[in-house]
């Protein structure tokens, strides 16, 4: 199992791998990692002795997702930790649905935490050596969470209690306004901040007088999500062409997250983290703010807060992640999480990584299943 002894569930053999820095102050280098062997220190790993692990968001849920998880012990623990902690059972919910009400905020958010960081204990079982030899890790949204619990940087009850808190105020302030998002593909002549900016004027011109429009999710090159007000996003979608918006979705969300529509619940989830510990991260773990590495426990705290209301910088962390010279090559790549949206976004960004891909599934229908999904 890999929840380390004492309050912290983290992974042990990070804490003695031999890529654990000699200094406990800061995590491994990625970009040491990923050097072309001639500029690698001695006896630094290169990157096929490596491994990244990426942890989806909210709208990858789906009926089934933990079943026959059960058959390992961390994850029972998991499951019996959420029920107490949530006053329901979340297991139940994620393996029988109804599907309505796991699409809700307040339910979807504590089950993907929980089902992705499910989806590592099975990869463990299956697969120890790519938990051993992890370097890195990045969230979508809510999966920033999982990854930091993952990474050690915080523990997994008072991480869940946090996510349900979030979840919450979400979900709260989302039934205040109605909002939305729309997924965007556009031509590589897109103009999305023209676009978001006359979706406003038209909000003002019906006498909303402070639309919210912006991009709330820059996913890959011409893949975005736009988010705001109602009337906002169908302007969009009725003037799709002039702004050479190839393809146009509403997603089936409450709200407009990561916009300024989501500042009331900032002080909820400002004050649950504060009374939370946080450690540094065991390995590199990245913001979706900034799309930097994590280096200070301050730091985590602030920018949990600050992602509510900006934009998921998704695109820009696979650069980072991935950034390397010409001919290097690439470490596997892990989503562990329900859905292989996070697979599919790396194909657009970088076909080359995306070759080391392997998705873990958080669902095994036949019990005498011993291969992960690929």
């Amino acid at each position: 199992m890999w929840l380390g002894a004492g309050r912290r569930w983290t992974w042990w053999w990070l804490q003695s791998s031999s890529l654990r820095p000699a200094s406990s102050n800061s995590p491994p280098d990625i970009a040491e990692v990923l050097a072309p062997s001639d500029q690698r220190r001695t006896g630094k790993p290169g990157p096929r002795q490596t491994s990244l692990l990426l942890f989806p968001g909210q709208g990858s849920q789906f009926v089934g997702m933990g079943q026959g998880l059960e058959k390992y012990h961390g994850v029972r623990q998991m499951f019996a930790a959420a029920r107490k902690l949530l006053g329901y059972d979340l297991r139940s919910l994620c393996v029988n649905g109804p599907q309505e009400e796991l699409n809700k905020t307040v339910h979807c958010q504590p089950a993907v935490f929980v089902t992705s960081l499910a989806a590592v204990e099975r990869l463990n079982h299956e697969n120890p050596e790519a938990v051993e030899k992890c370097v890195g890790a990045a969230g979508f949204s809510v999966g920033e969470f999982a990854a930091l619990v993952f990474a050690g940087a915080l523990d997994f009850a008072e991480a869940l209690y946090a996510v349900k808190i979030r979840a919450e105020a979400m979900q709260e302030a989302s039934n205040a306004i109605p909002s939305g998002m729309l997924s965007v593909v556009g031509h590589m002549n897109a103009r999305y901040k023209d676009a978001c900016r006359e979706a406003q004027e038209h909000c003002r011109s019906l006498g909303l007088k402070e639309p919210v429009c912006e991009v709330a999710n820059y996913l890959f090159p011409n893949g975005r999500v736009i988010a705001g007000h109602l009337q906002a996003l169908k302007f969009l979608q009725n003037n799709s062409r002039r702004f050479h918006f190839l393809r146009t979705k509403l997603l089936p969300v409450s709200g407009a997250f990561h916009t300024q529509l989501m500042a009331s619940a900032n002080p909820a989830l400002h004050e649950v983290l504060k009374g939370i510990t946080v450690e540094k991260p065991l390995i590199s773990v990245y913001s979706n703010v900034d799309a930097k590495k994590y280096k200070q426990t301050k730091h985590i705290q602030q920018m949990l807060v600050k992602q509510l209301v900006s934009p998921v910088k998704w695109e820009q962390t696979m650069h980072a992640m991935y950034e390397r010279e010409q001919g290097t090559d690439f470490p596997d790549t892990f989503e562990v999480g329900p859905g292989n949206q996070l697979g599919a976004i790396l194909k657009k960004c970088n076909l080359k990584a995306w070759r080391f891909y392997k998705h873990i599934d958080v669902q095994i229908k036949d019990e005498n299943e011993e291969e992960y999904n690929c």
